[in-house]
């Protein structure tokens, strides 16, 4: 499932932060912060996408990501290269190799980490 841009952001502070209150992701905001409300609004639309959940305490909610970063992530590079690059690895690959430019060096340690992940499963 896709996210909006404000979700992502409240997503990647809960990632780094592994849980927190509304005013502990609130402050990992740049200034000027998102209102309270706005970060409670987001987080709400979160919970509905079963991408946030909360423990209650008392009266305080701490929310926790229930979508890893390394999931969603995932999820929206396949999405990319279905829809962009008609599902090609190679396609998807040499793309950013010529969109970033990079060099020898580069490209041979995406060769040299690919490797040592097909070599794990």
């Amino acid at each position: 499932m896709q996210l909006t841009k404000a979700e992502e952001q409240v997503m990647q502070h809960l990632w780094s932060m592994g849980e927190g209150l509304v005013k502990d992701i609130r402050d990992c905001f740049d200034e000027p912060s998102p209102v309270r409300n706005t970060i409670s609004t987001v987080i709400r639309i979160l919970e509905k996408k079963d991408f946030v959940a909360h423990k209650t305490y008392g009266n305080v909610n701490v929310y926790y990501p229930l979508v890893s970063k390394n999931e969603y992530s995932g999820n929206q590079l396949l999405s990319l290269m279905n829809n962009y690059f008609d599902n090609s690895f190679p396609a998807l690959t040499s793309f950013f190799v010529r969109e970033k430019d990079l060099s020898l060096t580069d490209f041979e340690q995406i060769i040299k980490e690919t490797r040592i992940e097909l070599t794990k499963d």
